[in-house]
């Protein structure tokens, strides 16, 4: 019997397993898919929202105001990259430039701190390659850019080395309500657990409906992105937002925090929900619509696309709540954007939510909030590389040329608790194959590498997804 189940690894859940790894209890975190940060989570801007665009008096606009403001000690601790580059939201008309006198008011009214509008000149003075239209913008100071998966990861890492159990390639097929719990039917076979914390991203609807017809509705909307080569990403030193539609926030042109320069998403309402494919029609859009806040945007050194689902839930807010008639059975639904920015406030909410429910929480003597990184190897000065490799001589062997990853790097990511096993899993981890080829030249080694050290067949080693494998003959 667990304390709390926790059902889905994305930014969310694994936020919420990292919180609960301080306290004295027995956690499980259950994710379907091959890895955590798996669906929305790494299909994601990585944008850590200031907080002006939330309506006043929504769970959205509460948790983006309380989350902001913790990223920098959690990012610390966990040794994840973060930068307060802020966010400009650009105007073009007088019309716009009503809007975003509102939406400063907004700001105000939710506590959002170094809010500011400038004037035209103010905007081209700090972003040069600013479409030459533009008439002013709203400054937000605190914003900022993550790696979503990076994130995710060590807050998973995080929580399993402080003890919580992670099953991954585990899926819900059944809920039923017990007298001191849960059973929960898996295609592995059966958990029971005294509380349980959903947070199935697009499929909440679905897990809420094993327990009790859902009284909310999820839709999938689906957005495309590119990304360019590290040359492009000094063409903005900010998040460049445009002035926010029906449809959202629109189309935003970002550095990344590895370098890169980031476009999208669009928006586009889908039935299906994987349906991760990128259309031409989506990306010649968001293309198009970028280049309408940011001139010279090098199309040419695109060097690839993506597309992800955002949970966007009928209610309009975020969905964070015990089930009604339901005692112990937490609904955490509907996190679309500012989803990443709220998520550690989410966790501090549910925890709120567990407390009021009865769960007794008494702290751990012995809980590490500290997460050591995977050496970064180009970043070290040469004193620091020559005594890694003389340590470990794996260090001294490049593999990935674009991003100068070594073995030593990628070893480490496999061998960690919630390491990785696909060569996605590597990816996502030390960004082996994340450069100008895509992995076109180190992918063959990554899956020997993969091969050696989970004692398997090279055909054996997955791309991302069960099944999804890259070579084929004779396992």
């Amino acid at each position: 019997m667990y304390d709390i189940t926790i059902i889905g690894g994305g930014v969310t859940g694994c936020f919420i397993a990292r919180q609960l790894c301080r306290y004295d209890l027995e956690v499980v975190l259950i994710e379907k898919n091959y890895d955590v940060a798996n669906e929305t989570t790494k299909a994601n801007s990585g944008i850590i929202h200031s907080g002006y665009d939330a309506r006043p008096g929504t769970l959205k606009a509460k948790l983006n105001t309380l989350g902001n403001p913790m990223f920098d000690e959690i990012c610390s601790e966990l040794g994840v990259p973060l930068k307060r580059i802020g966010s400009l939201t650009i105007a073009k008309t007088n019309k716009e430039m009503g809007t975003l006198k509102k939406l400063y008011e907004r700001g105000c009214t939710n506590g959002i701190p170094q809010l500011s509008l400038i004037d035209a000149d103010v905007v081209r003075r700090i972003e040069p390659n600013i479409h030459h239209q533009v008439k002013g913008a709203l400054l937000a100071e605190t914003a900022g850019i993550v790696d979503p998966f990076c994130l995710t990861i060590a807050l998973a890492e995080n929580a399993s080395d402080n003890g919580t159990e992670v099953k991954l390639e585990t899926r819900i097929v059944g809920i039923d309500r017990e007298k001191d719990g849960y059973l929960l039917t898996t295609d592995g076979g059966s958990i029971r657990s005294r509380y349980v914390i959903s947070c199935a991203g697009v499929y909440a609807e679905e897990i809420n409906d094993l327990l009790t017809p859902s009284h909310f509705k999820i839709a999938p909307r689906k957005g495309d992105y590119v990304v360019f080569d590290k040359k492009t990403g000094g063409l903005v030193n900010h998040v460049i937002f445009q002035c926010p539609s029906e449809k959202g926030k629109g189309v935003l042109v970002t550095p990344t925090v590895h370098g890169n320069l980031l476009v999208g998403p669009d928006s586009e309402v889908v039935k299906c929900k994987d349906d991760v494919s990128t259309t031409r029609s989506g990306l010649d859009e968001i293309l198009a619509t970028s280049a309408k806040s940011v001139e010279g945007i090098p199309v040419g050194m695109a060097i690839t696309n993506f597309s992800g689902l955002r949970a966007t839930p009928d209610t309009g807010d975020f969905i964070i709540e015990e089930l009604k008639g339901h005692k112990g059975f937490i609904n955490v639904a509907g996190i679309e954007s500012p989803g990443l920015t709220a998520s550690p406030a989410i966790a501090d909410y549910v925890i709120e939510i567990l407390k009021s429910s009865g769960l007794d929480l008494k702290t751990k003597a012995d809980f590490n909030p500290i997460r050591e990184p995977i050496a970064e190897f180009i970043e070290l000065s040469d004193e620091e590389k020559s005594t890694l490799i003389k340590a470990n001589p794996l260090y001294g062997r490049v593999i990935c040329r674009c991003e100068n990853i070594t073995e030593g790097e990628i070893v480490d990511s496999i061998r960690r608790n919630v390491g990785a096993r696909s060569v996605d899993g590597v990816k996502r981890r030390v960004r082996a194959g994340m450069g100008r080829c895509q992995g076109g030249f180190c992918a063959p080694r990554i899956i020997e590498i993969l091969a050696r050290e989970l004692q398997k067949n090279a055909c054996q080693i997955l791309k991302d997804e069960k099944d999804s494998y890259i070579l084929s003959g004779g396992i």
